[in-house]
């Protein structure tokens, strides 16, 4: 065989993939996938592999990760419930997922499973991209959850000298901080506990909870404690313009939607299960037009 064919053989062999998690009918992320693997001369199959649907849940991983084994699949993102609760069945963690305590994406490759997290990875690209050159030194974020200590690894990742953590729940706010001022000991990293003051002395937001979303309406914080000396980072992206950046905006803070989070956690897991370079800014285009 030549070396043409092969590559030829290689390019048209199906690329398997999936989503595991809870609700999942709406994601964008199968036809993200899918369209860069064409645009990348592949066959990309995509599954939802949804908990809701499938009436299962968490105890069901062991059974979902060996049927996604024995159907081919090159790797599994992994969403909400499950960031946490897959680790146990995996057989390595990158550096980063170990850290973070959380695994958005496995890769499936010769009968072992390898965790990773790109979540983090996705929010620093898309805020390197979105907000170049804002001042980091006192960062607040709301929420402590799962996409929380994402958004907070990557804050810190990029500079942030200080971050204080705001959460419904204080416990989860104090875990945060103390599981990330173990890896940054450098930066001072706090639960917070008065917000009217931590926003005075803020530079810059970051918002990492449901509220915003289509099901959550309203704001996280009250209108009023936003300043144009504010920048203000989004993790939510459905709706894209959420009540948070329109307040924001108004008041001439400078914003970051949620989709650049969900592109570049994309782009980072197409790399891992192909094994090839996605073309971001195409992948970004595409979820543009799907969410316009």
């Amino acid at each position: 065989m030549s070396g043409m064919e092969m590559m030829s053989e290689t390019l048209l062999k199906p690329i398997k993939a999936g989503l595991i998690g809870a609700g999942i009918q709406a994601s964008l992320t199968p036809a993200m996938h899918m369209k860069e693997g064409r645009a990348q001369g592949l066959s990309y199959e995509y599954d939802l592999i949804d908990l809701d649907q499938l009436g299962a849940s968490i105890d069901d991983l062991p059974r979902l990760l060996s049927e996604a084994e024995e159907r081919g699949f090159s790797g599994l993102n992994i969403t909400h419930p499950c960031k946490q609760a897959v680790m146990p069945h995996l057989d390595e963690l990158s550096a980063d997922a170990r850290s973070i305590g959380a695994v958005n994406t496995v890769v499936l490759k010769d009968g072992r499973r390898y965790g990773h997290n790109t979540d983090w990875w996705g929010f620093a690209q898309s805020f390197r991209r979105g907000l170049p050159g804002v001042d980091t030194s006192f960062v607040v974020q709301l929420g402590a959850g799962g996409a929380g200590v994402a958004t907070a690894y990557a804050a810190l990742s990029l500079g942030a000298a200080k971050l204080a953590v705001f959460d419904r729940e204080q416990q989860r706010a104090i875990a945060l901080s103390r599981s990330m001022q173990e890896i940054f000991p450098d930066a001072q990293i706090t639960a917070g506990g008065d917000l009217v003051e931590a926003m005075q002395r803020a530079s810059g937001l970051i918002h990492a909870t449901p509220t915003g979303m289509s099901g959550y309406p309203g704001l996280p914080l009250p209108a009023d404690l936003l300043d144009r000396r504010h920048w203000v980072g989004e993790i939510v992206y459905f709706p894209l313009e959420t009540e948070l950046l329109r307040q924001a905006r108004q008041r001439g803070c400078p914003t970051l939607d949620g989709g650049g989070m969900a592109v570049f956690q994309a782009v980072g897991a197409f790399q891992l299960f192909t094994g090839l370079q996605p073309d971001a800014n195409r992948m970004l285009d595409h979820f543009k037009s799907m969410t316009a």
